[in-house]
């Protein structure tokens, strides 16, 4: 069969998701389903995959989808604890006596908060941590979710501690090892390049929460509103951006985006307490009477008082400061923390006679991290134990909505990228469906590179899955097509890579069950598909601008960026008395 007629095929199960869940805004419960049976339907009859290897790939599935729903219920027990415990009113105080604004709000706890927390642990966990905690501050579940998943994207490639780069590309790339004589340096220049297209990008990122959040959730849905903001939003990204540039570029993938949001923090907040460059009219949500229903997950979020009458600000943040901490401990491999935890592995290697092997390590997963938290902060907070209990009962009832989705949109996600060596021979799905669109583009590849990283990240959820199956693909393709440095990009794969975890399905369903914003997962990836493009075209016009010149990658990314000027320079006019009055 020749490669266009494959790479079509193989792009059924992505029109499948993109069609019932994004177009016609169907539950991921319901659309997820018919995803899982196409791609097992063209595995059979055109992969010709043997049936014990669809099986042993949906059981994998399966084991990551108890793992999901393991993290996702740590996460909303987290949340509830904090609520019954009355940290949550003392958190939102101390928020407000930074700043009432929403805009400046969500750019601290998503943007900084999210990075550090993503360079500690990855995997979707910044989302189920700054998603919570804003709905906790009072947002609309909907708008918390999707900020969270918009800052899934500069800090993504070092997230866990650079396992996107030192695993997804260490392991995509593995059989060049031999022939680059300093292995880790190797990999080091690519995190390096790839933290340098990312500073390009994500300089831009803040001022994209901010807009998207006043244009989608205010109460005159402008973008105007959210431009305001561009002095804060852009300190913010330099304050985060140049600390994660540097570290990227001298000690190597493990820490920028810790140390990147970590500095962040301690440079943005003081800065936004006093006043520095936080727009004079302040931004808030309209009255919680008129949000639209669709707005609102079924995490309710109460004042709870503590028992003492008050708590302080530290007492209140000190679980946050200690997932954290844990998070940092047990992720750190010159500490032997982390090798205590994995020691409880439940492996089955071979699974059904085929090269598949599930595993798990339930003891080294972000939710034992948040179970521990949350006893923690039952002794801490001084709880009681109805209170306690009812932040168990109401967790389990929300995790338990999520998993009808993640039941599906899992395996159909490890039959997809475990659908190589069937009796046609031909390579996975995933692959296919790249050297396809390398096939048609030629020497335009860099402007498509990153868009192939995004396109792995939204099928596997996973920017590490992405570059383990596209890596060698695209220093391959770099290869053929002539340019004078390969790895530049892989950078533009690892990119994309992260990129892509904005729009990825299972983590915009998890995030979403964080909140109990349960069956809208097409109306979010309905808004965050916007900024991942912007992300992915800018970085192929960066890449291709460093490997060809001048061309149509600079005319592309100096068009774009003039829009982006243009609409910060003129967010200004048209601010009318009616315009005040409703920027609360």
């Amino acid at each position: 069969m020749n490669i266009g007629l494959l790479s079509t095929l193989a792009l059924l199960p992505v029109l499948v998701v993109a069609l019932f869940l994004v177009v016609l805004k169907w539950p991921a419960s319901r659309a997820m389903p018919l995803a899982y049976l196409s791609v097992v339907v063209l595995g059979l009859w055109v992969w010709k995959l043997p049936v014990a290897q669809i099986g042993a790939a949906t059981v994998r599935g399966l084991v990551t989808t108890l793992e999901l729903l393991y993290i996702i219920f740590g996460a909303i027990l987290m949340l509830n604890t904090l609520q019954e415990s009355g940290a949550l009113k003392s958190i939102r105080q101390g928020f407000t006596d930074i700043t009432p604004d929403r805009r400046i709000q969500a750019i601290i706890v998503a943007w900084l908060f999210g990075s550090f927390i993503e360079g500690a642990a990855g995997f979707g966990t910044p989302a189920a941590v700054a998603a919570p905690l804003l709905v906790g501050l009072g947002f609309p579940a909907m708008a918390a979710v999707m900020v969270a998943l918009i800052i899934q994207s500069t800090p993504v490639s070092f997230g866990a501690i650079g396992t996107p780069m030192l695993v997804g590309v260490g392991t995509g790339l593995e059989t060049l090892q031999e022939y680059t004589g300093d292995w880790a340096g190797f990999i080091a220049g690519i995190g390096g390049k790839t933290a340098i297209i990312h500073a390009m990008c994500g300089i831009v990122v803040p001022l994209f929460m901010s807009s998207f959040l006043t244009r989608f959730f205010g109460r005159n849905q402008s973008f105007r509103e959210g431009l305001r903001a561009w002095k804060f939003a852009l300190f913010a990204a330099v304050a985060m951006i140049v600390p994660y540039l540097i570290v990227a570029n001298t000690l190597g993938p493990e820490f920028p985006a810790m140390f990147g949001g970590l500095i962040g923090l301690l440079i943005v907040i003081p800065a936004a307490r006093k006043g520095f460059l936080v727009p004079k009219e302040t931004w808030d949500f309209d009255w919680r009477e008129q949000w639209d229903p669709e707005w609102v997950g079924a995490v309710k979020i109460e004042e709870v008082a503590h028992r003492s009458g008050g708590m302080s600000l530290t007492k209140a943040w000190t679980p946050y400061v200690l997932i954290g901490l844990f998070l940092v401990i047990t992720r750190m491999e010159a500490l032997p923390v982390g090798a205590w935890l994995k020691a409880l592995t439940i492996e089955f290697p071979s699974l059904f006679g085929t090269e598949i092997t599930v595993s798990t390590q339930p003891l080294f997963l972000p939710g034992t991290i948040f179970l521990v938290v949350t006893a923690l902060t039952y002794v801490i907070h001084q709880m009681d134990a109805p209170s306690y209990g009812r932040a168990w009962r109401n967790s389990f009832k929300a995790a338990l909505s999520a998993s009808v989705a993640l039941i599906w949109t899992v395996p159909m996600v490890q039959v997809f990228i475990n659908s190589s060596g069937g009796g046609a021979g031909y390579e996975s799905m995933a692959v296919v469906l790249a050297e396809g669109v390398a096939a048609v583009t030629g020497t335009l590849w860099p402007l498509f590179a990153s868009f192939v990283g995004a396109f792995g990240a939204f099928i596997a959820g996973s920017n590490t899955v992405s570059n383990m199956m596209f890596s060698l693909f695209q220093y391959g393709v770099g290869e053929r097509i002539g340019v004078f440095d390969p790895t530049w990009v892989v950078a533009l794969q690892a990119v994309g890579g992260a990129a892509g975890n904005m729009i990825a399905v299972h983590n915009v369903v998890a995030a979403s069950a964080t909140v109990g914003l349960v069956g809208k997962e097409g109306l979010l990836i309905r808004k965050t598909i916007w900024p991942m493009a912007y992300y992915a075209l800018f970085a192929g016009c960066i890449g291709y601008t460093i490997l060809f010149g001048f061309g149509i990658g600079a005319i592309l990314a100096t068009a774009m960026v003039i829009g982006i000027v243009y609409a910060v320079a003129t967010s200004r006019r048209g601010v009318t008395l009616e315009d005040q009055n409703a920027t609360m």
